[in-house]
């Protein structure tokens, strides 16, 4: 199971060449050795763990006016510059439908003429 299995390939000459497949000869039982004798020595104690900085962002009023002024006048500004684009899509589409029917009405005039 833990070791590698290659499949066997043939050669060009088309002669198959097996793997060898290694013999097992290790003892896998575990072997259980005795437990470590508790000595009588006084040893220092462990240093304690430094605790992680937190990662808490800690807003003060101040600044949270501040985030939420910086808020509103992004969505101002990203909504005015979306309603313009808005805006100028409209008037192009109405002017390039304005110019078809000026055209249309050049071209039926003009066969009509005939």
């Amino acid at each position: 199971m833990f070791q590698p299995r290659i499949p066997v390939n043939p050669l060009p000459t088309g002669i198959v060449t097996p793997l060898v497949q290694p013999t097992i000869t290790a003892d896998i039982t575990p072997h259980h050795t005795a437990d470590a004798a508790v000595c009588n020595h006084h040893h220092a104690p462990a240093p304690a763990p430094v605790p992680a900085p937190t990662s808490a962002v800690r807003l003060t009023p101040a600044s949270l006016a501040v985030v939420v002024a910086g808020g509103a006048g992004a969505v101002l500004v990203i909504g005015t510059v979306l309603v313009s684009m808005l805006l100028a899509v409209a008037v192009s589409a109405a002017s390039v439908a304005v110019c078809a029917v000026v055209l249309r009405s050049l071209l039926n005039g003009q066969s009509r003429r005939r």
